[in-house]
């Protein structure tokens, strides 16, 4: 058989009822679609049989995780072409595709059926988290899903993400490396919190302690760090000692729900939010509100979501979920600005920096391509699949304006109204 290509073409644009923008090259050496297109190459038939047991995404991701679809050409270029299939509010893979109703489609899946084989379900591949059960967002289930996310091995972070080691949108200007972009987006977030000499400061999700050695080198102050993630924290403590910044730093494993050693006089949240829970999230911000001093201020760094016409309709990404943040969820900002006014808190500025994001992402893809093999010896294929895809589709993602980020700072206000801010509350841009 040497007309897999075809067949796969024809079947694809009969189920989404559109021309299929990208070219296929199949297992049996076949290709069609337009020659200067980027490639969808599915290396195995495997992959079909994945999509019939898990139509959808999940199917898709299963397929590329383990090796069974890839792209040829530029990833951004294929992604782009098919935003349109999976993305758009009217895109065809919204559709209810009927099958007990439309014989176009039984005749579609037959056919697939045909292509794929006789043979029985693949197993998930590895990298996939396995079935959880249990409510959402407890202390168990929140360390066991950072657990995947962050514990993959900080030498592979070190590949991804550069010196600067934050896992966070960083701050541009036209000119600057990724490593400034971080240092910079650090210091702005230390001028917005008002960061002095003495002052007490909580980073609440502190990663591998970056955002706590240039608070406590830059601006003098005490910091306590906290995270699930004990890979994080052991990297986090090495670089603080080497910094010889042991007196001013406090290092700690453990939930935000725990801490009670208040008062501080501000907080840092920076991409953390987004694994808190909508269930949990007025929680989350009660919780840090209890903890800052009367005038203390709360720098909130999250990523959002757009709002659903029915938000009752909103369903969390199967490839993120299984393969990248399990149990993670986004929030339109409206809803997070809300709950923080809820908790007790002052916002005072509101500022996007969606654009930032996506520079952000395709730096971090560009360091993981430049150095693939060793990416995949740092982890696995699968893994260094899951991030590579993840990590282009975000930035796509913020370019597009289906996801944003914002950082909100709040104030606890005391009851004499007495913010603390200046006037002009945007001089920490100076």
């Amino acid at each position: 058989m040497t007309d897999a290509a075809p067949r796969l073409r024809a079947l694809a644009e009969q189920l989404l009822g559109v021309p299929l923008p990208i070219r296929i090259r199949a297992w049996d050496g076949s290709a069609s679609g337009p020659p200067d297109a980027p490639t969808l190459v599915v290396r195995h038939r495997r992959a079909l049989r994945r999509l019939l047991w898990k139509p959808g995404e999940l199917g898709l991701a299963r397929a590329w995780v383990a090796g069974e679809i890839d792209i040829e050409g530029d990833l951004y270029a294929a992604l782009e072409r098919i935003a349109g299939l999976l993305w758009e509010n009217d895109g065809p893979t919204r559709r209810r595709l009927d099958l007990a109703r439309d014989p176009k489609i039984r005749a579609a899946a037959r056919e697939l059926v045909r292509l794929a084989g006789p043979l029985p379900p693949p197993p998930p591949p590895a990298e996939e988290v396995g079935r959880r059960s249990g409510p959402l967002h407890t202390k168990i289930r929140d360390r066991q899903a950072i657990s995947h996310h962050y514990d993959v091995g900080n030498d592979f972070y070190e590949l991804v993400l550069g010196p600067s080691m934050v896992y966070s949108c960083a701050y541009w200007t036209e000119d600057g490396s990724l490593d400034d972009a971080q240092r910079d987006k650090l210091e702005l977030i230390c001028r917005k919190l008002d960061l002095k000499e003495g002052r007490r400061l909580l980073d609440v999700g502190c990663g591998w302690g970056s955002m706590a050695i240039h608070a406590a080198r830059e601006h003098g102050v005490h910091v306590v760090g906290i995270t699930l993630s004990r890979e994080q924290a052991a990297y986090a403590r090495k670089r603080i000692a080497e910094e010889g910044l042991t007196d001013r730093i406090e290092i700690r494993v453990q939930d935000y729900r725990d801490v009670k050693d208040g008062p501080y006089d501000a907080i840092s949240s920076i991409g953390m939010a987004e694994h808190v829970g909508s269930g949990r999230y007025l929680e989350y911000a009660r919780d840090l509100h209890a903890l800052l001093r009367p005038g203390g201020r709360l720098l909130n760094h999250q990523i959002a979501r757009r709002p659903e016409v029915d938000e009752g309709a909103y369903e969390i990404d199967e490839f993120i979920d299984a393969y990248v943040f399990p149990d993670g969820e986004l929030a339109p900002v409206g809803r997070t600005v809300g709950l923080l006014e809820d908790a007790g808190f002052e916002v005072r500025d509101l500022e996007s920096i969606r654009e930032h994001y996506a520079l952000t992402l395709r730096k971090w893809v560009a360091n993981l391509e430049a150095d693939w093999e060793r990416a995949v010896r740092l982890s696995s294929p699968g893994r260094a699949r899951v991030w590579r895809l993840y990590m282009a589709a975000c930035a796509l993602s913020f370019d597009r304006n289906r996801i944003g980020v914002n950082q909100v700072l709040a104030v606890k206000t005391p009851e004499s109204g007495v913010s603390g801010l200046p006037l002009r509350s945007r001089e920490w841009r100076t």
